[in-house]
């Protein structure tokens, strides 16, 4: 599948030359760019509840009570 954007001039050019510096092609670069901001999403949604579920329940454990909880020697 290919998608289209527009992007001016000064935009491409910055594109192109940070691909580059990094050996892409500027569609890596992009691809690469959009799905490290999709999983940043993730990641910060995921943090909002977790925090939510510690802020219900602010018990925490040592590593050692996890690994007598998960009987791990």
């Amino acid at each position: 599948m290919s998608v289209s954007i527009r992007l001016s001039d000064s935009e491409m050019a910055a594109i192109k030359d940070y691909a580059a510096a990094y050996g892409m092609t500027v569609s890596e670069c992009i691809r690469k760019a959009i799905l490290e901001q999709i999983e940043t999403e993730y990641d910060i949604e995921a943090y909002k509840e977790a925090m939510k579920e510690y802020k219900a329940n602010p018990k925490t454990y040592t590593h050692d009570e996890v690994k007598r909880l998960l009987e791990i020697d």
